[in-house]
């Protein structure tokens, strides 16, 4: 019983007492006696469920200690003589925790497995990508023997779209014997992941902490100046509880509110507070924040409505709306001006997330031309000693074209870039150097918040939007937490710093309201793929195959998500009879009319896609004919003109022939470029030297065309809209039905009521709600079995292929092929399989090997995509066009199956793959390519991965196998080989 005053009773003293003394002689009492630090109570609280035989997810922002929970399982597994496997989403991450306990338990206890490295792989403890883990599973790896313990860290990589079925296929195959520690960013829905982990792995404990340990500030940097962006003294603990956000208290303005320490930059003004609404009326955003954005939009107002004159040029007008776009009366900040700025307040080191690699290299240039210095002279020995010993390896004749020479500099000055088109040896060094506090400043893609531990005093957002492959957007609330989490040293700063720089146009509001916001749901992205498919049904059978995947996360999701939906039907069904009463008719049934009215519309529609599709398929199979040189005119739309065409896909699905219009553009002529078929006007010759890449050479061709036909003569030009493009006696009965449903809505005895609109407009909302319940019922039974029914809709395709054979008593067994496929893993595994099928690897040489191996594991930006280059072999070209015609057979099976779509195989690093493995200089290799060298390796490596996974096929003829280890020995060698983990 606690006193009056709150404190504890001399009887809960002593039980905390007694507690504490039996803790000291467990596992988690050494093990805490070994720290440095006091362990936080939910550390604490998941340390003792993993004791005492239960898994735990811990879900916690960044820098919280989470990997303290993972190293109390590692503890354990040695202490009880067991083994512990680590796992993380990416090679990077998996290196740095691979250096960090190899310190703290030696090397010898400690290996590294990822798909390029291996080292000590049988110790007690393995760091290992989750990927690995997964292949282990399935292979039944001996490794698995004596496995106690797994860490599953940042276990919310489960929503990546590409790859996060892995970590659910680990969760699910694990032996129920394992205890699991999973180690997951803060979610919204922690407790419904929980709930399903307790449901595979029996009990599991969820254990949720918003607590940061170092208190994260918010601020924004006008000009040169750095402004708090709430007006009271609010950390990120108080803006962000872990209770609704409708439920927000005003902890701002809370008697018991405890003084923390600021910065001398942090102290407010006295003026009046303007209320601004961000997760509730209790916090405010800094009223001179709400001033300058207000003075802004009053600039750009009086600006933009300050000329006059109808007669001026649109071009004129666009181009002052952009430039007026930036008006703003603050002067933003350079770079180099904002690393000076937090450099004079105390607030490096610094991550600046710059969401473009282009952007941060700018970044280190700028700062370095601008004479920025942020180290002392022995820092300065330091760097350069560690970067020397660091490349001392890499070949001489490579380090002019990796940029060394500049990234040299500016590590020794104290700032870096960090993103995906560096060398990994780079990256490592720079993460190194940062964590030593040897540099400073650090300008980095999004793709260092994904798990890589670098945390910093400050971290910086230049802009709060991305462009994420395909348009530019705002980001999450989520990805900023992410971000921001970056902020604040455990046990070194005493604070952490969140500065956005103003940029023209900033929404005070809007940065409050993500900075105030963690809504970050963990939603599955599982789905079944053709090798895990084949695997299961190898070691299970299908019956129990189909019962595992129905024991997913995402089946888990969409289970839950059904009584929702039923509820929503319920109450839509009472509406839909109120809607049938309001449109009821004296002098008639309505609802009969109302059909009418329906099945004349939907006739309509009917023939006009009757109409678009015939006109469709006589334009496709006119782009189908022609040849390159034919001379086109192009009736309308954006290429609208003359064109010649310079290439054709015969093997692509809908024919989109390259062409180049007469203003030397190249561009591809698709079905929805043209509204008639087209034929050739005339033809010209292309000559044998002609480049397409080459600007000189487009404008010869194009002038060469613009003299073959008469520019001066009208284009004929074709009215679609009248022709029937064949269909003939069809298109006249659908007129015929159309003039029939006419006369029999005329003749209808609702037709005439003086009330027939407003009944109608009771039946379309009858009719519109009807549907939407139905899709709701519709949606009730798609989620129902939802991963069961895409297994064997795989299982489906497996067994068209001869992948899966049944036997004469039902039960389904695996052919050759399919074993082959059980060893392939990746995105295109069933492509893969079935060009080994089909004799694509059977007559290439290692090089060649590699190459043709590049096209299945390479992914080129959109913009990368061109025409088709010229294989370097007549070999790798038979191979490739093998690859190709299976990708588009299993393209066109997949579409039937309703399955997703393999994506097509991309012929852009063949080139620069050939003369690597041909043993060329990297500058040769990167000459007249947009490949980052960091980018060459990432893929070179994961070409290496393929070549190991097809040498380990048990059915692979011996001569191939060797073959692939020779392309291996090609691949892997400089900068591709080196790693300074090894």
């Amino acid at each position: 019983m606690s006193s009056i005053s709150g404190s504890p009773s001399p009887s809960d003293r002593y039980q905390a007492a007694a507690n504490r003394t039996a803790e000291a002689k467990t596992y988690l009492g050494s093990f805490a006696r070994s720290l440095d630090f006091e362990l936080d109570d939910f550390q604490r609280e998941a340390c003792r469920s993993l004791q005492e035989g239960r898994g735990v997810l811990v879900a916690a922002p960044t820098g919280a200690g989470k990997t303290i929970v993972g190293e109390f399982a590692i503890y354990l597994a040695l202490q009880r003589g067991l083994k512990a496997f680590y796992t993380t989403p990416i090679k990077a991450l998996s290196n740095q925790k691979f250096s960090e306990l190899g310190a703290k338990y030696g090397a010898a206890n400690v290996g590294l497995l990822t798909g390029d490295t291996t080292i000590n792989g049988e110790a007690p403890v393995v760091v290992m990508t989750t990927e690995v883990l997964r292949n282990m599973l399935y292979a039944d790896s001996e490794t698995l023997g004596d496995l106690g313990f797994v860490v599953m860290d940042e276990v919310h990589y489960l929503a990546d779209r590409f790859r996060g079925a892995v970590w659910e296929e680990v969760i699910i195959h694990l032996p129920s014997e394992v205890q699991v520690a999973s180690l997951s960013a803060t979610v919204s829905n922690a407790e419904e992941f929980g709930a399903w982990l307790d449901t595979v792995r029996g009990d599991t404990d969820v254990i949720v902490s918003e607590h940061r340990p170092v208190p994260l500030w918010q601020h924004v940097m006008v000009g040169r100046q750095i402004v708090d962006l709430f007006a009271g003294d609010t950390t990120f603990d108080e803006i962000a509880p872990a209770i609704p956000d409708t439920e927000v208290p005003d902890i701002s303005e809370s008697d018991e509110a405890v003084e923390k320490p600021r910065s001398s930059f942090a102290k407010r003004s006295a003026a009046s507070k303007v209320r601004q609404a961000v997760t509730g009326p209790e916090f405010e955003v800094n009223p001179d924040l709400l001033a300058m954005a207000r003075s802004e939009t009053r600039m750009n107002a009086s600006t933009r409505f300050g000329h006059a004159g109808r007669s001026r040029r649109r071009q004129d007008r666009q181009r002052d709306e952009r430039q007026t776009a930036q008006r703003s009366p603050v002067r933003k900040a350079s770079r180099p001006q904002v690393i000076d700025s937090l450099n004079r307040q105390g607030l490096l080191p610094a991550i600046t997330f710059i969401f473009s690699r282009a952007g941060c290299d700018a970044a280190v240039a700028q700062c370095a031309a601008s004479g920025l210095w942020l180290t002392t002279e022995r820092e300065q020995q330091l760097i350069a000693q560690r970067v020397d010993e660091a490349s001392h390896e890499i070949p001489a004749d490579d380090l002019d074209v990796l940029g060394f020479w500049g990234w040299r500099d500016g590590l020794i000055r104290g700032f870096a870039a960090h993103h995906a088109g560096m060398l990994p040896t780079f990256k490592e060094v720079v993460e190194k150097l940062f964590a030593d506090g040897l540099v400073k400043a650090v300008f980095a893609t999004e793709t260092l918040a994904l798990g890589v531990n670098m945390p910093a005093r400050c971290v910086v957002l230049e802009k709060l939007e991305k462009f994420n492959g395909e348009a530019h957007v705002n980001i999450t609330a989520g990805e900023y937490t992410q971000l921001t989490g970056r902020a604040g040293r455990r046990g070194i700063d005493v604070e952490g710093h969140a500065v956005v720089l103003w940029q023209p146009g900033t929404d005070p509001a809007a940065v409050a309201g993500l900075a105030s916001r963690r809504t970050y749901p963990l939603n599955s992205s599982f789905r079944p793929t053709y090798n895990m498919s084949i695997n299961l049904i190898a070691q299970f059978g299908r019956a129990r195959a189909r019962e595992i995947l129905e024991s997913s996360f995402a089946q888990f999701q969409a289970d839950r998500s059904v009584v929702g939906l039923a509820r929503q039907v319920r109450g839509r069904e009472e509406s839909l009879a109120g809607y049938a009463k309001s449109m009821e008719c004296h002098l008639g049934d309505f609802s009969e009319y109302s059909r009418l009215r329906r099945e004349l519309g939907e006739a309509e529609n009917h023939a006009a896609r009757d109409h678009q599709r015939a006109r469709r398929s006589r334009v496709s199979d006119s782009l189908t004919r022609l040849i390159p040189g034919d001379v086109i005119s192009v009736g309308g739309g954006r290429l609208a003109g003359y064109a010649v065409v310079l290439d054709t896909d015969p093997n692509a699905r809908e024919p989109r022939p390259s062409i180049l219009t007469s203003d030397n553009q190249l561009r591809r002529l698709g079905v929805h470029d043209v509204d008639a078929p087209v034929s050739p006007v005339t033809r010209i010759r292309i000559p044998k030297s002609f480049n397409a890449k080459v600007p000189k050479s487009r404008r010869d061709l194009a002038a060469s065309m613009r003299h073959a036909v008469n520019d001066d003569a009208p284009r004929q030009r074709r009215n679609s809209r009248h022709e029937d493009f064949g269909l003939g006696s069809r298109a006249q009965d659908q007129e015929q039905r159309i003039a029939d449903l006419r006369r029999a809505l005329r003749a209808h005895p609702c037709h005439g009521c003086s009330e027939r609109e407003d009944h109608a407009r009771w039946s379309e909302r009858w009719w519109k709600l009807r549907k939407e319940t139905d899709g709701l019922v519709r949606q009730i039974q798609g989620r129902t079995n939802t991963i069961a029914k895409t297994f064997d809709r795989v299982c489906d395709v497996l067994s068209a292929y001869g992948y899966l054979e049944t036997n004469d008593d039902g039960r389904v067994a695996i052919s050759p092929d399919g074993q082959r496929l059980r060893w392939i893993y990746g995105e295109k595994d069933l492509l893969i399989s079935q060009s080994i099928r089909q004799g694509a690897i059977n007559d290439l040489d290692a090089a060649e090997l590699a190459c043709l191996a590049s096209t299945l594991v390479y992914q080129a930006k959109r913009e990368d995509r061109g025409l088709r280059p010229k294989m370097p072999t007549v070999s790798l070209e038979t191979a490739v066009d093998i690859v190709v015609r299976e990708w588009s057979h299993l393209e066109d099976t997949e579409e039937q199956n309703r399955l997703p779509l393999t994506a097509e195989p991309e012929l852009g690093l063949v080139w620069p793959m050939y003369k690597w493995a041909k043993g060329r200089h990297l500058q040769d290799v990167l000459n007249g390519t947009d490949l980052a060298a960091g980018d060459f390796v990432r893929w070179a490596k994961q070409v290496v991965d393929l070549l190991d996974q097809l040498a380990k096929i048990p059915q692979l003829d011996p001569r191939i196998a060797r073959i692939c280890r020779e392309a291996i020995d090609l691949v892997r060698r400089g900068v591709v080989a080196y790693s300074t983990v090894a």
